[in-house]
């Protein structure tokens, strides 16, 4: 077993994450979407290909769904068929984790067969581009009373957002838009219904590849799961044992010569909310620093962070000014070069073209 400290792992996500160097790839080609990138507003996940990425955001090869805990993600579409039944509960208990609410208390008791009727129920509303709210209306009268809840403001029964939107990829869902009109539509050559989960150790291995080393419990936050549940599909091969600073963790054995290569990082890119490289569930190694971390994870509306040599050292809101340029407002944790504040400024363009103005201007708290 080898040893390493966070800096070597900081080093070892960013290299793997594509976040070195900026590739002249497609959107759909960069090896980032082997895990997803979550879309949490309107731009982010242009501002995380942007940050990989030099070539155009756009990729008619990538769609938005509903994936890991039922947040919405951009896949490939040829990777739908393999991610639906990965994210496939594992069991009775793991399907009553991932839907666990107090709004809908009684939904444990249906297990796997929650996911199964919500699908099913899916499949039968949305057969075409169809408002939001109108799928729920569809989808709530087609489900088990134990997956709604009473809505006062509505004076109906609506189904609990976690349980559909777990659902949502195995009902042949794409999210076509968001926000005040957000709407829904079948996925075209939808994957099938599955049966039972069938890859999670793949999965599992697509985390540990961009997020590793980690263990069962990291994985198993990240996919609303438990730690017992992955531990019972823990890889048995094909991993290594690494200390973290004293923590026990695992990485896949191909991967061993990046960490033990990686270097120091230097450079700055802007990375939006829930970036991949966010999604690591050891937060305590991303940023030590408590406080700061309650600056990056947030109850509601995360900042974007600046990644500067390595590090996350502040974070960062957008507000457009105008049509045609992006003010970018950043509040260090820490006091930044002005060598580091030129490079930032340097690469602020990249978040203009992601959000498709032809101006970024950059004030420093």
């Amino acid at each position: 077993m080898i040893s390493v400290d966070r800096v070597q792992v900081m080093a070892y996500r960013i290299a793997a994450q594509g976040l070195t160097e900026r590739a002249a790839a497609r959107p759909a080609d960069l090896p980032v979407l082997d895990l997803g990138i979550q879309q949490y507003s309107p731009d982010s996940a242009q501002i995380a290909l942007t940050a990989r990425s030099s070539a155009d955001p756009a990729d008619d090869r990538l769609l938005v769904v509903w994936s890991a805990r039922g947040a919405p993600h951009l896949h490939r579409r040829a990777d739908l068929a393999a991610l639906v039944r990965q994210l496939w509960p594992l069991t009775d208990a793991d399907a009553a984790t991932r839907i666990k609410s107090a709004q809908i208390p009684d939904a444990h008791t249906l297990g796997i067969r929650a996911f199964t009727v919500t699908a099913e129920a899916l499949r039968e509303a949305v057969t075409a581009p169809i408002p939001r709210g109108a799928a729920s209306t569809e989808v709530s009268r087609r489900v088990p009373v134990e997956l709604t809840f009473d809505c006062r403001p509505c004076q109906a029964r609506h189904v609990s957002g976690n349980v559909w939107q777990q659902a949502g990829l195995a009902g042949g869902v794409e999210i076509l838009s968001r926000g005040r009109d957000a709407q829904l539509g079948p996925i075209d050559g939808a994957p099938p219904l599955p049966e039972a989960n069938e890859g999670v150790d793949q999965l599992i291995e697509a985390y540990l590849r961009f997020l590793g080393p980690a263990g069962p419990a990291e994985v198993a936050k990240y996919l609303g799961s438990s730690t017992t549940e992955i531990r019972k599909v823990w890889p048995s091969s094909g991993l290594v044992e690494v200390s973290v600073d004293g923590r026990k963790a695992w990485l896949s054995e191909s991967e061993m010569p990046a960490l033990e290569s990686a270097a120091p990082v230097a450079g700055v890119r802007w990375l939006p909310g829930m970036d991949p490289l966010l999604q690591a569930r050891d937060r305590d190694l991303l940023l030590p620093e408590r406080a700061a971390q309650k600056e990056v994870w947030r109850p509601l509306g995360n900042p974007g962070v600046l990644l500067v040599d390595g590090e996350i050292a502040g974070v960062w809101r957008a507000r457009m000014a105008g049509r045609k340029k992006v003010d970018l407002t950043v509040s260090p944790f820490g006091k930044l070069t002005a060598a580091q504040r030129k490079q930032a400024e340097a690469e602020a363009p990249e978040v203009a073209r992601a959000r498709g103005v032809s101006e970024a201007v950059v004030t420093f708290e």
